[in-house]
């Protein structure tokens, strides 16, 4: 049990080092740089199409969410169109190798900023504030305490384990492998919880009435844009910490967070 604990630890630091080690065979297909991204007239941009909230396909077939929204919105920057733009939807494994190797020019895909990932990618500044959830469906849980001793579902090897060990760590926390096993539980009576990323959680309370998401956040993430390390990216980079520094200043960003209800 215990080679197993520290083999799940591993996990994230070897696949950051297996794309190290990968990097020089993905020279040959570079991002597009800023100028190239110009004469292109196209900017390419890799999102999710299943979180609620942030990135997801409507009931025609479009993509819609925050994450989207800042999508089209650099586009215009960029080139005064919002439709001057390619959408990639991506896994989570996905999110960093498509923008290294060069496949999409930006990664805007629910990525939390880390010294971790940093290594071999650039993040802008934060657009969100995302962080670690709980939501229930039973009337008589309405603070984290309520969990002490009570089962909680978790998504197996995700960083969300180590928060819940931190902050209630009398929980008793049951692995899942995915999020539809995790509702399962929950909707069967064998857990009393589901403990994930919030902003996906607020999107789940928003289609199941039933669904409660408990007030507190029980760690702090912040999303950043992904964007190809080296100094040829460093005009690309500028730009977009630039637009994101004005949409918050002017008001655009928090409109939207407002409008996808992700506060």
């Amino acid at each position: 049990m215990k080679y197993k604990a520290r083999s799940n630890r591993l996990k994230p630091l070897f696949f950051i080092l297996t794309l190290i080690a990968s990097i020089n065979s993905w020279q040959a297909a570079q991002a597009g740089t800023l100028k190239e991204i110009q004469q292109r007239r196209k900017l390419i941009v890799a999102v999710k199409d299943n979180l609620p909230l942030l990135g997801v396909r409507d009931r025609a077939g479009n993509l819609q969410g925050l994450e989207i929204d800042i999508a089209r919105k650099l586009a215009t920057e960029i080139f005064g169109n919002p439709e001057s733009l390619q959408l990639v939807p991506v896994t989570n494994q996905e999110r960093l190798k498509v923008t290294i190797d060069g496949t999409v020019d930006l990664t805007i895909a629910r990525v939390t900023i880390s010294p971790t990932r940093s290594r071999v990618i650039d993040f802008s500044r934060a657009y969100y504030q995302d962080g670690t959830g709980i939501i229930t469906d039973r009337a008589n849980i309405v603070k984290n305490a309520d969990l002490v001793g009570k089962k909680v579902a978790v998504l197996k090897n995700s960083t969300t384990i180590a928060t819940l060990q931190f902050i209630i760590p009398t929980a008793q926390l049951v692995g899942v492998n995915s999020y539809r096993q995790a509702q399962e539980l929950l909707a069967t009576g064998k857990v009393v919880a589901i403990a994930a990323d919030r902003s996906l959680l607020l999107g789940w309370s928003k289609t199941t009435p039933t669904y409660r998401l408990l007030p507190d956040k029980l760690s702090i993430e912040p999303l950043g844009i992904v964007i190809p390390k080296g100094q040829q990216y460093d005009p690309l980079r500028e730009l977009v910490d630039r637009a994101i520094a004005s949409w918050k200043t002017d008001g655009w960003l928090e409109q939207r967070i407002r409008f996808w209800g992700l506060q």
